[in-house]
């Protein structure tokens, strides 16, 4: 599937903000057999002082940018063209909880992809009680690791609902489980903590998701600004597999990665530093396009 990818992110600052640094990271990446970045462009206004791009420890790219001068508004812009492969059925040849805890002990690399940094805590995700507690309850005996995800998966879309207003970027996972509300984020973040606490090693993707349906299909929730789901690794044989809690469905052509990381933190589309004080106010839109 082809799309046509565009963003705008919008900061209006109470009072004009001066030397400000940022972070941005919003252009998909090319996969291996997943999806191919065929052009994509970022802009700022207004005009950049510097402007440098790089690639981050999990691979993917980001553009650093300073504006000395004072301004009342920051914009960003991001155009991409981006082409998803279909994904392929594949056999859950995932193993038990107790082989996977020999399979990733038999793992002895640290690069990007080794499932050894996504297990533990996170500067995000610490360890919670309720959440442990609330994975336990999911498992039945004999399950394989991709069961496991997929009922988790399952529950906290069950559980949870929906919601852009109960929740904000700095909500933690504890006190999105309370709520039992928020968004793609908090959806994510939750079902993350749950695994992590079985041994489970999961991550988390930052995306985009279809914006127009297919026909007879509903629109997916979080369709209107960026998403996130879950990564989990699932064992040698299996490797790693995307489920989207919040829609309860594996990440499939609807899905376009921007990047992975352990939580929110590796992957904020922008964060940055600026002189200032008073209030801000943030907008975003994003249209994916299927170009037929």
């Amino acid at each position: 599937m082809l799309y046509d990818l565009s963003l705008h992110m919008g900061y209006t600052y109470d009072v004009p903000a001066s030397g400000a640094r940022h972070v941005i990271r919003l252009l998909p990446l090319s996969l291996p057999d997943r999806q191919r970045l065929i052009a994509g462009s970022v802009t700022v206004s207004p005009a950049t002082d510097e402007k440098v791009t790089f690639i981050d420890f999990f691979g993917q790219q980001a553009t650093s940018v300073l504006v000395r001068a004072p301004h009342d508004r920051l914009d960003i812009r991001m155009q991409a063209r981006v082409m998803v492969e279909a994904p392929t059925m594949q056999a859950d040849l995932s193993p038990t909880l107790d082989v996977l805890r020999k399979e990733l002990a038999e793992v002895w690399s640290v690069d990007p992809s080794s499932p050894h940094h996504f297990t533990g805590s996170s500067p995000r995700l610490p360890e919670e009680p309720a959440i442990a507690a609330y994975a336990r309850q999911a498992v039945k005996p004999g399950q394989t690791v991709r069961e496991i995800a997929a009922a988790l998966c399952t529950r906290i879309h069950k559980d949870f609902k929906y919601d852009p207003e109960a929740t904000t970027v700095d909500t933690t996972p504890k006190e999105a489980f309370k709520l039992k509300r928020g968004v793609c984020q908090d959806f994510s973040h939750v079902m993350i903590v749950a695994l992590r606490s079985l041994g489970i090693p999961a991550g988390y993707v930052s995306g985009f998701l279809r914006t127009i349906p297919p026909p007879g299909k509903e629109r997916l929730e979080g369709a209107d600004a960026m998403h996130a789901w879950v990564r989990i690794w699932c064992g040698d044989a299996l490797g790693y597999v995307e489920l989207d809690p919040t829609n309860d469905i594996p990440a499939g052509s609807d899905h376009i990665v921007v990047g992975y990381g352990r939580d929110y933190s590796d992957v904020a589309p922008v964060i940055g530093v600026l002189k200032g004080y008073g209030n801000q106010k943030a907008d975003q839109a994003v249209d994916v396009i299927p170009v037929k």
